[in-house]
């Protein structure tokens, strides 16, 4: 049995999630109490429903403080009876989360006449960060549209179901702000800017114009195969420890030639080793 809890700031997009899950097989039911959990999971051990091997729940911060710490308890009482139980949670920037309530005009879940939206946004990380500290799979979702959303879900756990990790790798522009679910960030700066060479400027990492370029320097090839080689190495000993999810950032100025180049050509050269690899690049999209 596999069951994925979602958890995460509200307006980050874990009703979003949810749905992905629905549309991937998953029996999903939102807004659980946590003291339902085990009840919830041992259903699954009935004749009638021996054949849903996979279920999703949405837990928020609706929850009273002490389940939330409890948490971790009642997961480990699941794992021992053979469910292989994953929390994915979801955060955004507060400017992102203020905007959002602000377009849809929803209600936050914690604000009342003596609680302004700031005030609940703040309270909701503070309750929900024993849970963002236990989560195997963390997504940032401040510069992510519905529809990216949905894709890195399917993907991430649709890889993590065959391989047992999941790793996405992904290119970005400092300029634009580092990404925050980042498990390692590698800066590129250093190496030849194709912004710069006549006729690149208007390309990216994915056209061979570029490629060629970079493929032709050699302090490019001496950063790669670094990089590679660190990622090679240690890689496997996040899996040994039973880690489900790895982010990885590679970061140029603009986001949208070396980076790119070198998330391709990592994806290419890891994805033999690891599988489950996905890619995307945050400033293309």
């Amino acid at each position: 049995m596999n069951l994925v809890i979602i958890s995460g700031l509200s307006g980050s997009g874990k009703s979003t999630a949810l749905h992905t899950l629905e549309d991937m097989g998953y029996y999903c039911i939102d807004n659980l109490p946590i003291g339902l959990l085990e009840a919830f999971s041992s259903e699954f051990n009935k004749p009638h429903l021996k054949e849903i091997t996979r279920a999703a729940v949405g837990i928020d911060a609706r929850n009273h403080p002490d389940q939330i710490s409890d948490l971790p308890a009642i997961i480990g009482k699941l794992q021992e009876l053979g469910i292989d139980c994953k929390i994915l949670f979801l955060q955004a920037e507060n400017y992102t989360l203020l905007k959002r309530f602000s377009e849809t005009r929803r209600k936050h879940p914690l604000t009342d006449p003596t609680t302004p939206l700031a005030d609940a946004i703040k309270k909701e990380r503070e309750l929900l960060a024993p849970l963002a500290a236990r989560a195997d799979l963390f997504i940032d979702t401040s510069r992510t549209n519905v529809h990216q959303l949905r894709n890195l879900v399917r993907e991430c756990i649709g890889a993590q179901e065959t391989s047992g990790l999941s790793m996405v790798l992904r290119s970005f522009g400092y300029k634009h702000g580092v990404p925050a679910d980042a498990d390692f960030v590698f800066d590129a700066r250093c190496l030849p800017n194709p912004h710069w060479e006549h006729g690149l400027r208007e390309l990216t990492g994915l056209d061979n114009e570029v490629i060629e370029f970079l493929d032709g320097e050699p302090l490019v090839h001496e950063f790669y195969r670094q990089l590679e080689e660190f990622l090679a190495t240690w890689v496997p000993c996040y899996g040994h420890d039973n880690r489900s999810y790895l982010s990885i950032a590679v970061g140029c100025t603009g986001g949208q030639h070396r980076s790119v180049y070198l998330v391709e050509r990592l994806a290419k050269d890891l994805g033999e080793q690891f599988g489950g690899i996905v890619t995307r690049h945050r400033e293309l999209e």
